[in-house]
């Protein structure tokens, strides 16, 4: 099967949403700290917002390529490539901590380190069928609610918290429930990424596009329960714990509720329906500049956190900038990146992380 340069291209518009995001954070300086940054900029944090689809895409794309890997090697022993690549990428994560200490201690867990123990444990979940799965997504989110239910999670975490290594349980904890990306609950977006990949390979666009409204109907009906529960006496009960880690839905997704998670999930699987479309009625550039930042996005996602992250502090540009200027500084960075990937393109990428990644894991 072809590379599909859609899935390149997604990868691409989800690294920029990463991008922007966490650019928008790190380089504006709010103008009133007693009011919050949404009532001060609405439309700035709206756009800000969009980052919050980048990480899922990731996330479903590395449960997508997985299956894609395992079926370009008939007969082969796949297994041993997929922990390879796994624990080299579960590698770059604990790298991106070492080097950004400003954001992450030791044993956080990011969304590299999700991708790294999804890829490397996906040995034992690829000759499961689709139903089984998707089955096991929905069994992953509702033993997301019961860890967080069993630990107290805190409804709303901050970063203190997500990199705290002194709770009980330490770094387990934070890689199971607690950390930025925990495998509860988005081991089950792998999961249906892989069934995804599946469906790819099938050419079975259609069952992508009725996943995503599988995925937003469930969220949909989250909400209406929750809202239920606030009007109707019988449903009061969906407000106390734990019924209320199920069904009610928050927009920050630390920690992350089934509800955002499918709700995120279906606007993932709507942009992979079109990026699809699109490449059904006209082929796309290899040299395309979504194509091309998505073949170099983990390199770009490495490189932003610690130049604009740890390296701005001492430069004096953390959080010191209005609105115009952070947004020029975020679109005159995205344009740099595009430039630069499409001329490292030339040269295969060589001795980026992607390249690095390929080395390691065979």
């Amino acid at each position: 099967m072809p590379r599909l340069l859609s899935l390149d291209a997604l990868r691409g518009v989800a690294v920029i949403l990463m991008m922007e995001q966490h650019l928008g954070v790190w380089l504006w300086q709010i103008e009133d700290p007693l009011r919050s940054a949404l009532a001060q900029a609405p439309g700035y944090m709206a756009l800000n917002g969009l980052g919050g689809l980048a990480a899922p895409t990731f996330i479903t794309l590395a449960g997508a390529g997985t299956s894609l890997l395992v079926a370009s090697r008939p007969g082969q022993p796949v297994d041993a490539t997929l922990l390879r690549r796994g624990l080299a990428l579960l590698g770059f994560g604990y790298l991106l901590n070492y080097l950004t200490p400003s954001w992450f201690s030791t044993g956080s867990w990011f969304v590299l380190h999700l991708m790294g123990f999804a890829i490397a444990t996906a040995p034992l979940w690829r000759r499961l069928g689709d139903v089984a799965l998707l089955a096991g997504q929905a069994v992953v989110l509702l033993v997301t609610v019961a860890a967080q239910y069993w630990l107290q999670t805190p409804i709303l975490l901050d970063n203190s918290r997500m990199r705290d290594l002194a709770l009980p349980g330490g770094a387990l904890r934070l890689a199971l429930v607690e950390g930025q990306f925990p495998v509860l609950p988005w081991l089950g977006v792998f999961f249906a990424g892989m069934v995804v990949g599946r469906w790819l390979l099938a050419e079975e666009h259609g069952r992508v596009l009725a996943l995503a409204r599988a995925c937003l109907l469930i969220g949909l009906a989250l909400i209406g329960l929750d809202y239920a529960a606030g009007h109707v006496s019988a449903l009061a009960v969906l407000r106390a714990e734990p019924w209320t880690r199920l069904v009610h839905v928050r927009t920050s997704f630390y920690p992350a509720s089934p509800g955002i998670v499918l709700l995120l999930q279906s606007g993932v699987l709507l942009m992979l329906g079109a990026a699809l479309h699109v490449e059904a009625r006209r082929a796309l550039d290899p040299r395309g500049w979504l194509v091309t930042l998505g073949r170099a996005s983990l390199t770009l996602l490495i490189v932003h956190v610690v130049l604009f992250r740890e390296i701005s502090r001492p430069l004096g540009a953390w959080q010191a900038f209005g609105r115009g200027t952070a947004l020029a500084i975020i679109a005159a960075w995205i344009v740099l990146c595009a430039l630069l990937s499409r001329v490292w393109q030339r040269s295969g990428y060589r001795f980026g992380a992607e390249w690095l990644l390929r080395r390691l894991g065979g």
